[in-house]
């Protein structure tokens, strides 16, 4: 069985999101159960998969038998296996946290088909961690965004247009993907990625390589919303369900950066052909998207379009990290990439908390939170210093690689980048810690909903539970950094072992 765990980890999400709209026909209360435990299951084989490659080294499970690069591969190392920890982790934090946010008066087939919506968005994920072959990554990125567009549609309206607007632009990332992955076919006859890396590398000057490169980035840029193609994001971020919104944010985007990161240093190399005028293209990029979204950030009243144009800035210090290179760096982008995924979660999750209880999301509803919702708006103020950077919070430690990264490879305009991108969100967050804590609540809407009125103290607990849970890891992540980057991260770099 141990020998199956890869496999393993994306069918147990696969199996239960194929079967989830006849369990909901038998019982709701059995399907979200169901649902978890799939996602569970997943979690655990990722774990111990991820104990595995830290102690035995790179793990290469085949399809069927059939040798890569004739055969599908599945390439388990600790970048890959910890990529499928932390969306298992928080798949199965959203999966609780959803109950709420289904309206009771659903019927069971579409429950079913919620549930079974998330569960195909999570296996397209785990397998674009997992897989060795570029085109089985196009197709369960295929299966990650058809099943998150239909997923943003349940927000409403206004969702739908997002939607709408996902989906022209995430077909043209998809199509400029394919494409890319097209050509390099052409040029060496494989879609192994460890095949394709060894015979690409004479191929260096090749205008087709070259167009290859350049058409996967683009695509993978827009899939990620890396500034300036980041339109489609805020709307999609505002307008969603509270918990498909914490799954984006906290996971999806991570998934593209991790894509990118496969690509750049461990399918070619840092060095190859246009790669570092490319990343060097994605750096200047990035930086400009970290201050303009930032400012953009500190206009918006309303909390989600807020926290939707932070995670436009926070995606450019992970593209940063790449962009610059060295191991400082690399390390601060996927320190980064895990730190963010759960500070960007716990926000939304608080943020879905709010509108759950007062069915509003602008700033001023925030006043006085800090004594009604004591629990949900400390993980918050948590979530908040850890994104602006503050010890002993995990933001602190990834911004401070990159730091680090910055000064030795003497990038200073990315070192002003990063301090002045905390600055500008330290100002929008402090906005909202200064409505929790010293603005006056307003008087309660006597049309407020009698149902909720009995959780007036806080939250219902599959609410409170996930946004306590996320607050705690922020402060676990940053605690325990330091054995967490020597037994693990260190690992997951190029060249790690």
């Amino acid at each position: 069985m141990k020998d199956q765990l890869p496999a393993l980890i994306i069918l147990a999400p696969l199996i239960v999101a194929s079967l989830a709209p006849l369990i909901a026909l038998l019982s709701a209360r059995l399907l979200r159960m169901t649902a978890v435990g799939a996602i569970l299951a997943s979690f655990l084989c990722s774990v111990f998969a991820l104990i595995r490659t830290l102690s035995e080294g790179r793990w290469s499970y085949w399809f069927g038998g059939w040798e890569p690069p004739w055969g599908i591969e599945y390439v388990v190392d600790p970048l890959s296996a910890g990529m499928a920890v932390l969306i298992t982790f928080i798949g199965m934090v959203v999966a609780v946290y959803v109950g709420p946010f289904i309206k009771p008066d659903a019927s069971r087939l579409r429950k079913g088909i919620i549930h079974s919506l998330y569960l195909l968005m999570i296996t397209g994920l785990l397998g674009m961690a997992l897989t060795g072959d570029f085109f089985n990554l196009f197709v369960f990125l295929e299966i990650a965004s058809l099943s998150a567009y239909a997923l943003v549609v349940l927000g409403g309206p206004r969702a739908t247009v997002s939607a709408f607007y996902y989906v022209l632009v995430g077909s043209v990332g998809a199509f400029l993907y394919l494409l890319g992955v097209g050509y390099l076919y052409a040029m060496t006859g494989t879609l192994n990625m460890a095949d394709l890396g060894e015979r690409i590398q004479p191929l260096a000057d090749s205008p087709a390589v070259i167009t290859a490169i350049v058409m996967i980035t683009l695509g993978i840029a827009l899939k990620m919303a890396l500034f300036p193609m980041h339109g489609w994001l805020p709307g999609v971020y505002t307008y969603a369900p509270p918990p498909i919104t914490a799954f984006f944010s906290g996971v999806v985007g991570k998934v593209y950066a991790y894509v990118l990161l496969r690509f750049f240093f461990f399918t070619f190399g840092f060095d190859y052909g246009p790669i570092p005028d490319i990343l060097n293209m994605l750096g200047i990029a990035a930086a400009v998207g970290i201050i303009v979204a930032s400012v953009m950030a500190i206009g918006r009243n309303d909390f989600r379009s807020m926290l939707a144009y932070s995670s436009v800035a926070q995606i450019g210090y992970v593209v940063l990290g790449l962009a610059i290179g060295n191991s400082p760096a690399l390390l601060g982008a996927v320190l980064h990439m895990l730190n963010h995924a759960f500070m960007k979660c716990c926000l939304f999750f608080a943020a879905g908390g709010v509108k759950w209880k007062t069915g509003e999301h602008s700033l001023p509803m925030y006043a006085g939170l800090g004594k009604t919702m004591p629990l949900s708006m400390g993980a918050l103020t948590i979530s908040a210093l850890s994104m602006i950077g503050l010890p002993p919070t995990a933001g602190f430690f990834s911004k401070w690689y990159l730091l680090q990264g910055a000064v030795a490879a003497n990038m200073w305009p990315y070192v002003v980048v990063i301090v002045i991108g905390s600055l500008l969100s330290a100002v929008y967050f402090f906005r909202v810690i200064e409505q929790i804590y010293l603005k006056k609540r307003r008087a309660e809407d006597p049309g407020e909903d009698p149902v909720k009125k009995k959780y007036r103290w806080e939250l219902p607990a599959a609410i409170l539970i996930p946004i306590v849970i996320m607050g705690i890891g922020i402060l676990i992540l940053g605690i325990f950094n330091e054995s967490i980057v020597t037994h693990v991260l260190q690992y997951a770099l190029p060249g790690g072992r």
